[in-house]
C-alpha cells in the first residue's frame, strides 16, 4: 500500500481577494473585509498594502481606521466565500479526485498515487502555486504524510524553502534526552514555489512539525493558553511528556490531535459529494416560436426529468424552463409546487400557466428543463390492523396541493397562505399565518374556547362616547353613532406575564359581544389600564 501524502492549501486572504476578483480590480490602496464578531466590527481579511501599515485580521475596525484613515472596506459575505471555496475545490479536482474543503479558507488534497502524474510533489505544488498566483490568490501550502501535519505546515511553518524539518544544528528541535547527540542532517534543496509551499520528507513528520507552536495541532484557544501557562509552547515539548498526564487536565483532544499529526491515528480526507443535478435538454433542428411547439418540446422533456427524479427518490419543488433563442438571449420561466413531486401530471399544468411569458424572439433553438430545488420523496405509507393479513396503502390527497401550486404560480407562492393554531389566549396571537406551499395542514385541532370569535379581526380601534367597564348603551365608532341592543359578556383575557407586548400595556381586557340595532355584531373590549391608560376599543366584526 502506498504511503499517504496529503497537501493542505490555505488561502489567508480569501475574503479580500474574492471581493477584488469580483470587482475586477487590483487596488493599490489598503483594503480589508470587515465582519461581526461577538457584536464588534473587526477585520476579517486584509490585503498586503493594509498589512504593511500594521493592520491584521482580528483587529477592531475602529482601531484600524485610526491607524489608516484611507482604509477601504467591504462587508463580509460568509455564504459567498463558502461558494468561492467550493468553486476552488471543484477546480483543483483536476489534480486528484480525493479533495475536501477545510473551512473557512482551506482545502485538503490526498495526493497518494497522483503526484507522479504531474512530475512529482514539488512540481505539482509549484504548478498549483503558479495557477493561483495568476488568479490573484495568495496561497500557503504544506505537504506531509498526515492531514494534521500538512495543516500545521501550511499555516505555521516558515516560508524560507520547500523543506519542513530543520538541520541537526538547531539543538532546540531535539528531544530532551537526545540533545547532546544531535546529528547533522542534510536539508533538501528548495524547488519551484518554495516561497509558498513547505514539503515534509516522507516518514519525517515528527522532525517536520516538532518545532511548530502548539496551536498547529488544531487545539482550542483555551487549551493552547493553558499549556502555555505551563511553559509548553512547541509540539515537541508536548510529545516528550508522559502521555498519561495530559488528558486529565486538558482533555483527550490533545493526545488525539497529536496522534493524528504523527500518523498514530488515522484521519481520513472525506471528499465532498457531487451535488444532485436534475435537468433535461432538447436541441431543435430549426427555430420554433409557436406555443404549441413549445408545449410539444416540454412534453418530451418532462418524462426524462421525472425519470431522473424517480431514480434518486427526489421530488421537484421548483422547476425552471429556459428557452435559448436564436439571437443568443435566454427567456426563462419558473414554477413552484406545493408538494415535492416526480409526476409529469403535477408539473405540466403549472408550466402551461407560464408558457405565455416566454418571448420566442426570432425563434428558439434549444429548450432546457431543470429542477432547481428538490426534496426527498417519502416512501409509500402502509396501514394495517394486527388482525388483518394485508396492509393497504394510505391514500394521499394531492388535489389541494395542485390547487395551491396553480394559485401560487399565478399569484406568487407567498400570497397563498394557511392558518395554524397558536399557543396563546391573546386573539392576535392565537393563530399563525404560514405560506401554504411550504407548510402542511395542522395536525392539531383548533382549541375549543366555548366563546365564539369574530370572522374579521381588526387592530384595536378606539371607541368614543362611553366610560367605565359597563357596556355602553350608545357609542361612536368609525365616525358613526351606534346603539346597543344586546351585550353578552364579559370574557376576561390577560396577556402572558413573561412577555412584554406593547399592545397589551393597557392592562387586562374584558371582551363583550355587542349587537347593534341594525344587526351588526361587534367585538368590543374594555382595557382596565396599566402602563398606559385604558378605555373601550373595537377588535373585530362577527359574520
Amino acid at each position: 500500500m502506498a504511503e499517504r501524502r496529503i497537501l493542505s492549501i490555505w488561502f489567508p486572504r480569501l475574503g479580500v481577494e474574492r471581493v477584488l476578483r469580483q470587482r475586477g480590480l487590483a487596488l493599490p490602496v489598503p483594503f480589508a473585509v470587515a465582519g461581526d464578531r461577538n457584536g464588534a466590527q473587526v477585520l476579517v481579511s486584509v490585503n498586503p498594502e493594509a498589512e504593511a501599515l500594521g493592520l491584521s485580521a482580528g483587529q477592531s475596525l475602529r482601531d484600524a481606521r485610526a491607524i489608516c484613515p484611507a482604509l477601504e472596506t467591504a462587508v463580509e459575505d460568509a455564504r459567498a466565500e463558502a461558494a468561492f471555496l467550493t468553486a476552488l475545490r471543484r477546480w483543483l479536482g483536476k489534480y486528484t479526485p480525493w479533495i475536501a474543503e477545510d473551512a473557512p479558507a482551506g482545502l485538503m488534497l490526498d495526493l497518494t498515487g497522483c503526484a507522479h502524474l504531474w512530475g512529482g510533489e514539488e512540481a505539482l505544488a509549484a504548478r498549483i502555486s503558479a495557477e493561483c498566483e495568476e488568479m490573484g490568490l495568495t496561497l500557503r501550502a504544506g505537504l506531509a504524510d498526515t492531514p494534521g501535519a500538512a495543516w500545521a505546515l501550511a499555516r505555521f511553518a516558515g516560508r524560507g524553502g520547500t523543506v519542513a524539518g530543520r538541520t541537526g544544528d538547531d539543538i532546540a528541535q531535539e528531544a530532551h534526552a537526545t540533545r547532546s547527540k544531535a546529528v547533522r542532517r542534510r536539508a533538501v534543496p528548495a524547488g519551484p514555489g518554495a516561497a509558498q509551499t513547505v514539503i515534509a520528507p516522507k516518514g519525517r513528520v515528527r522532525q517536520a512539525i516538532g518545532g511548530l507552536p502548539i496551536a498547529a495541532l488544531r487545539l482550542e484557544a483555551a487549551v493552547v493558553e493553558g499549556l502555555a501557562r505551563l511553559g509548553l509552547r512547541r509540539i515537541e515539548e508536548i510529545a516528550a511528556l508522559p502521555r498519561a498526564t495530559l488528558p486529565g487536565r486538558f482533555g483527550p483532544m490533545v493526545l488525539r490531535r497529536l496522534d493524528q499529526a504523527f500518523g498514530l491515528e488515522t484521519e481520513p480526507v472525506t471528499p465532498a459529494r457531487a451535488p444532485l443535478h436534475f435537468a433535461a435538454r432538447l436541441s431543435l433542428p430549426d427555430p420554433i416560436g409557436l406555443r404549441a411547439d413549445i408545449e410539444a418540446g416540454v412534453d418530451r422533456l418532462l418524462p426524462a426529468l421525472c425519470a431522473k427524479l424517480t431514480a434518486q427518490s427526489r421530488g421537484a419543488r421548483r422547476v425552471r424552463l429556459q428557452a435559448f433563442r436564436a439571437d443568443g438571449d435566454v427567456s426563462a420561466v419558473e414554477v413552484g409546487l406545493a408538494r415535492a413531486s416526480d409526476r409529469v401530471e403535477s408539473i405540466r399544468p403549472l408550466l402551461w400557466l407560464k408558457l405565455d411569458d416566454i418571448d420566442a424572439g426570432f425563434g428558439i433553438d434549444m429548450l432546457r428543463l431543470e429542477a432547481v430545488l428538490t426534496e426527498p420523496l417519502m416512501a409509500t405509507q402502509y396501514r394495517a390492523r394486527l388482525d388483518e393479513g394485508a396492509a393497504a396503502a394510505v391514500p394521499q390527497d394531492t388535489a389541494l396541493d395542485e390547487i395551491i401550486g396553480k394559485l401560487g404560480t399565478r399569484l406568487g407562492a407567498e400570497a397563498v397562505t394557511r392558518l395554524h393554531p397558536g399557543e396563546s389566549h391573546a386573539p392576535e396571537r392565537a393563530f399563525q399565518v404560514l405560506a401554504a406551499a411550504w407548510s402542511r395542514p395542522s395536525a392539531e385541532a383548533w382549541p375549543e374556547r366555548g366563546v365564539p370569535r369574530p370572522l374579521v379581526l381588526l387592530g384595536p380601534e378606539p371607541v368614543a362616547g362611553c366610560e367605565g367597564p359597563v357596556p355602553p348603551a350608545g357609542f361612536r365608532w368609525r365616525r358613526r353613532d351606534w346603539v346597543t341592543r344586546v351585550a353578552v359578556g364579559p370574557e376576561r383575557i390577560a396577556p402572558e406575564w413573561w412577555l412584554d407586548r406593547p399592545e397589551w400595556r393597557s392592562g387586562p381586557r374584558d371582551y363583550w359581544r355587542i349587537e347593534a340595532e341594525d344587526g351588526t355584531r361587534l367585538w368590543l373590549f374594555y382595557a382596565h389600564g396599566g402602563e398606559v391608560s385604558g378605555g373601550w376599543f373595537c377588535h373585530g366584526v362577527f359574520a
